[in-house]
């Protein structure tokens, strides 16, 4: 048995809440002094830069997972993870086209950066990032089939852009075999109240600044004793779907 310590939501420089010192590398600096073995970018409606969080992440041993948090039309937070980067920068071409497109406001929201492998600007995203997106809830499952993602609602325990404080419930008939606690204290009351048996929970830090990053206490154990990156991730995504 391979154990293997996570964190599947995190936000760089590039999403608009987040601090501008949350660059690739850092993120991928941090989790390795966290003891974290994987790692998944997330930012918001963007994958636009978890090619340079994959090459950083070769940089510190991490296991990098392309990611993104989605926000549904209902502005709902469902978190998008890919097997395989060029899936998930598809996607990136896809969602870019049902974003509906606000000039940023830097002063406000924060400059939303794209960095390369080496933490250097090469880009700004010049509408905001955080704001709803064309794309229901009815549709995420279905769109994580055709790009290789598995996808699951993000922080159903908590207020804001949660699916359980949008709808009241998570609807059996999305078929979600996963979901995300904030607060894993909050799993008993949740799993008794809303989240039917059988659906994994994760715990996601959706850390926006490098200190929101939690030590490596929440692993997966695979069966397996492959040393493959892509094997890991796509073995651990399997778990989840």
């Amino acid at each position: 048995m391979k154990r293997l310590y996570y964190d599947l939501h995190n936000h760089s420089c590039l999403s608009p809440c987040a601090d501008n010192d949350s660059t690739p590398n850092n993120i991928a600096g941090m989790a390795s002094l966290c003891g974290i073995n994987v790692m998944a970018l997330t930012d918001h409606n963007t994958c636009k830069n978890c090619p340079a969080f994959f090459e950083a992440a070769d940089r510190y041993g991490i296991i990098p997972i392309a990611g993104m948090e989605l926000t549904t039309s209902e502005d709902i937070h469902v978190v998008f993870l890919f097997d395989e980067l060029r899936d998930a920068m598809r996607f990136d071409e896809a969602i870019s086209k049902r974003r509906v497109l606000i000039k940023n406001r830097p002063d406000i929201f924060g400059e939303q950066l794209i960095l390369d492998g080496e933490d250097n600007v090469i880009g700004k995203d010049e509408h905001l990032l955080s704001n709803a997106t064309t794309v229901s809830v009815e549709e995420v499952q279905q769109l994580a089939k055709e790009y290789g993602a598995v996808c699951y609602p993000a922080h159903v325990d908590r207020e804001s852009n949660g699916i359980i404080a949008v709808l009241g419930v998570i609807p059996e008939h999305l078929n979600f075999r996963c979901v995300e606690i904030y607060n894993k204290e909050n799993i008993p009351e949740y799993r008794k109240r809303y989240i039917p048996d059988g659906v994994v929970t994760v715990i996601g830090s959706d850390s926006h600044c490098l200190t929101d990053m939690r030590d490596g206490e929440n692993y997966f154990e695979l069966d397996t004793d492959t040393d493959d990156i892509s094997s890991l991730r796509r073995q651990l995504l399997d778990l989840l779907r």
